[in-house]
């Protein structure tokens, strides 16, 4: 399984080259933009973003950079501890703020739009943390990429006026990894993470219970190795997204025998394997652009 881990770096090395140039660029561009915006709170996850966007904030503006970290039943605890972990290595101030986005009206009944509702939730607190402390900016982790995908979590952000300094300096996520492990944080090769929530088709009520499942089905799979992958919640059946290059080990039967021997344990009933593999935002493919969010 060590291989998967391999070849995932080296996947994500391939083109570095090719975007040295521009990734630096884009760099000092940044550097600018937080040294304009003179002091930054940051919506922080521990995610390649939002770790590359802190880093260089805290170069740039020393203790006037503050990260923020709302815990919810669908942040993983994992990714808390690494939040503690990263802030504290880069000495930067953490705020961590309990947040339950079930009980946000409208959540919990996951419409198209769900992420308005809570990108509504943790930028009115981070603004709210950022006004306490005399902080001119909220900020969070959105790269020029996203915008290849569908994102009401944009309405809200620009609603709060919370800026995006990574899409403001039009850097790509192979950019952000590039110059993430130039700077040597380990989040530089991290996979591709997405609130619990993610996993839930539209109109699918979200739960804790159901959240918990999702929890453990996707604990197994990285116990087991897997880098990249999603576990869909479809009521009885758990679909599993592994990216492509991780499909032979997820079909191996000792493999294969242990995820659903592990996932009916959980309370499934149907374990499925889904054979495009793992792609981001899986459950906006219903959806269109058009689709009124």
């Amino acid at each position: 399984m060590l291989k998967n881990s391999q070849d995932m770096t080296n996947q994500f090395e391939k083109n570095f080259t090719a975007i040295e140039n521009s990734a630096n660029k884009k760099l000092l561009q940044l550097q600018g933009i937080l040294q304009e915006m003179g002091s930054v709170l940051v919506a922080f996850s521990a995610g390649v973003d939002s770790a590359f966007l802190l880093q260089v904030a805290s170069e740039v503006l020393g203790k006037d950079a503050v990260a923020l970290t709302a815990t919810s039943p669908t942040y993983l605890e994992d990714e808390l501890e690494e939040a503690k972990a990263l802030t504290k290595e880069l000495g930067v101030k953490h705020i961590i703020i309990d947040s339950n986005e079930l009980l946000i009206p409208n959540f919990a009944e996951n419409p198209t739009n769900r992420c308005y509702y809570c990108k509504s939730e943790l930028f009115g607190l981070c603004v709210v943390e950022a006004k306490k402390l005399g902080i001119a900016f909220v900020v969070d982790g959105t790269n020029i990429d996203d915008q290849k995908d569908i994102r009401p979590g944009k309405t809200a952000a620009d609603e709060k006026k919370v800026r995006s300094p990574l899409e403001e300096a039009s850097l790509t996520k192979e950019e952000i990894r590039f110059l993430s492990k130039k700077a040597g944080l380990r989040t530089w090769k991290k996979p591709n993470l997405a609130c619990l929530s993610s996993r839930f088709p539209y109109g699918t009520q979200i739960t804790e219970d159901r959240l918990k499942m999702i929890k453990q089905a996707e604990k197994h799979l990285r116990s087991l190795g897997f880098i990249q992958f999603r576990v869909r919640y479809h009521n009885e059946t758990a679909r599993v997204e592994v990216a492509p290059d991780e499909m032979n080990t997820f079909l191996d039967s000792s493999i294969r025998e242990s995820i659903v021997d592990e996932f009916k344990k959980i309370g499934f009933t149907y374990v499925t394997a889904d054979l495009e593999g793992y792609r981001t935002g899986s459950m906006n493919e219903v959806l269109s652009k058009d689709t009124s969010l």
